[in-house]
């Protein structure tokens, strides 16, 4: 009865007030409610405050007594000074702070060290202060200013303000609490990261040093020089694959965060893991302003000059190599020369194991590269070294969702082996889709016409549709789909026919996924990668060589020259260089008995 009495006697202006109040603390308290973002819920905040006090400046400040500065975090109408900081023996809030207190002036120019420019300071007259506290310490200050100079704050004013500033402290304290909970669940990331990158190199290198054993046990075992240097090889390639294979997989853990910065970093890396590798000398420049990169560029990039840097420790015995990394307004270009060996990119001579036929996945960049909207060039001459650049944009031709990713058909009788080649492809490069994956070879041909694969993958025994005329099948039907069969050795009288039939490549049964997805994007990308034999390389080495010995380009050759052509006009009627075209020439008058190019033709079996 007695506070219907006392709310009876108040007058119609003092009710509206308070509506006005409990109306604003509702919607401020359904604001406070879920938010985490302190500058937006301090803003509001604040302007819920200045509308009850009637005023159109003020501020609300974080503290930090131990560094005994303070940040305004809102600052609104005159003097607006967001974001900067200020010592706490300055303006109103280092008064709040010395006097533990809420302070009020009526005449901003009361206040000692005040921030407000003197040409506004006049637009300015009363001042109202409250401490934001949280468990029992100063964390900010709330202030408001009034422009009206017969404006008086009173007590009311100041609880007003206080009852403000509390909501102040829960929305600082939340957005604290909060961004602390995400620092803990990022440092929680991290470290689970770290541990499962630490599991996967544990793993990687258990495997491969496995490996590297078990060859040199069989060397110890050995009864010949044959086997013992076979041995070796093995435990060799063994060795190089390991650490390959673990620099790779924490490469992919980390990738895709570059920025400008770490991939510059990242490179310098790479060039001392060269330099200790081998005796040479290294050179890193970086040319422009340095750009923000798409992530997957940033990758590539990093991808580009590792494998070129492998390749340069590996086989260029060289005694320098200089790394340029550029940076234009649009795009980024790698550079990575050397003073190597080189070898003959038309034939590989000059190399025993040069990156186009057998490196570390170069073709495989070239693929991934150009359909990132880039181009990738390699420069190559015996005696003079190797120079690879890579140009791609700042940015990815398309977006990472739309752009076409390399679709690939598994073709096995084996379930187990189907489902264990798409885990493979699908873990290891999210570019590759695997689109399909069929039982019988039976079915391949019109499963390319539906799904049109750029790669059909299959094993070259398979019980339903042998190698060989599944590649012929599908050259004939889809001569666009490149066929990598999985074979036993290369030596087996089925991997010819399957090569003179049309197959692109083959890959070992025993490759690892690193080395199959390499393969995959090579074939899809029409090159050669990693551990893929290419038709092509099986031809240049004799392995395909029909009846009279000859390769197949040499079976060109020959009658384009018992036509009666030139060297000059063969070379271009095959796209082939004068100087390749007369070593073909050479070839073909040795190995068929040949004097010259008129008892060539003479001999010519068109003309028995």
């Amino acid at each position: 009865m007695t506070a219907k009495l006392e709310y009876a006697d108040l007058s119609t202006a003092e009710l509206a007030r308070l509506r006005e109040e409990f109306s604003t603390l509702a919607t401020l308290a359904n604001d406070l409610a879920g938010q985490f973002a302190i500058q937006p819920l301090l803003d509001r905040i604040l302007r819920h405050a200045l509308e009850l006090l009637n005023c159109e400046s003020g501020s609300i400040c974080t503290v930090d007594e131990e560094a005994h500065v303070y940040r305004k975090e809102v600052d609104l109408g005159v003097g607006c000074q967001s974001g900067q900081t200020f010592p706490l023996t300055e303006g109103v809030t280092g008064e709040i702070v010395r006097k533990n207190d809420a302070v009020v002036f009526d005449n901003y120019s009361d206040v000692p060290g005040g921030h407000i420019p003197e040409r506004e300071r006049a637009f300015v007259h009363g001042v109202i202060g409250v401490p934001i506290r949280w468990n029992g310490a100063i964390i900010g200050s709330c202030i408001a200013f009034s422009k009206d100079d017969r404006r008086r704050f009173t007590a009311s004013d100041v609880a007003i303000l206080e009852l403000f500033a509390t909501h102040a402290a829960i929305a600082i304290a939340n957005a604290r609490l909060h961004s602390l909970a995400t620092a803990r669940a990022s440092d929680a990331a991290i470290l689970a990261e770290r541990e499962r990158l630490i599991r996967d190199v544990s793993d990687t290198l258990g495997r491969g040093l496995t490996d590297v054993l078990r060859y040199l046990d069989a060397v110890e075992r050995a009864q010949d020089s044959g086997q013992r240097t076979a041995g070796i090889l093995r435990a060799r390639t063994a060795a190089r694959a390991v650490l390959s294979d673990a620099r790779r997989t924490v490469l992919d853990t980390g990738g895709g965060r570059f920025d400008g910065n770490s991939l510059v970093e990242a490179i310098r890396l790479e060039l001392e893991w060269a330099a200790s590798s081998v005796s040479i000398e290294t050179k890193f420049s970086v040319l422009g302003e340095q750009q923000a990169l798409d992530a997957e560029i940033s990758r590539q990039v990093f991808r580009v000059t590792q494998e070129a840097l492998t390749n340069v420790v590996t086989h260029a015995h060289a005694h320098n190599v200089r790394v340029g990394l550029i940076f234009s307004d649009e795009r980024v270009s790698i550079l990575v020369e050397d003073d190597g060996r080189g070898f003959d990119l038309q034939t590989g001579r000059g190399h025993p194991s040069p990156p186009l036929l057998n490196g570390n996945g170069i073709h495989g960049l070239v693929a991934r590269v150009r359909r990132l909207g880039g181009d990738l060039q390699l420069e190559s001459t015996p005696g003079w070294g190797t120079r690879l650049r890579a140009e791609l944009p700042l940015l990815p031709a398309g977006p990472t969702g739309t752009r076409a990713r390399w679709r690939v058909l598994i073709v096995h009788d084996q379930p187990v082996v189907r489902a264990g080649l798409v885990r493979m492809l699908s873990l290891t490069d999210p570019d590759i889709q695997v689109v399909a994956e069929i039982e019988s070879s039976d079915d391949v041909v019109e499963a390319c016409e539906m799904l049109q694969p750029h790669v059909v993958l299959a094993d070259i025994d398979s019980p339903t549709l042998e190698g060989s005329r599944l590649s012929a099948y599908l050259h004939r039907a889809a001569p666009s789909v490149a066929v990598l069969l999985l074979i036993g050795s290369v030596g087996d009288e089925a991997v010819r026919n399957a090569a003179r039939n049309g197959a692109f490549g083959f890959v070992s049964r025993d490759i690892d996924a690193t080395g199959l997805t390499r393969a995959v994007v090579g074939a899809a990308g029409g090159g050669q990668s990693g551990l893929l034999i290419t038709t092509q390389m099986l031809d240049r080495a004799g392995v395909i060589a029909g009846p009279d010995h000859l390769t197949t380009r040499e079976r060109q050759v020959r009658e384009l020259v018992e036509q009666g052509l030139p060297d000059k006009q063969i070379a271009a009627r095959l796209g082939i260089s004068v100087k390749t075209a007369e070593k073909h020439v050479g070839a073909v008058l040795r190995k068929t008995g040949s004097a010259n190019r008129t008892s060539l033709a003479a001999n010519s079996p068109s003309r028995r």
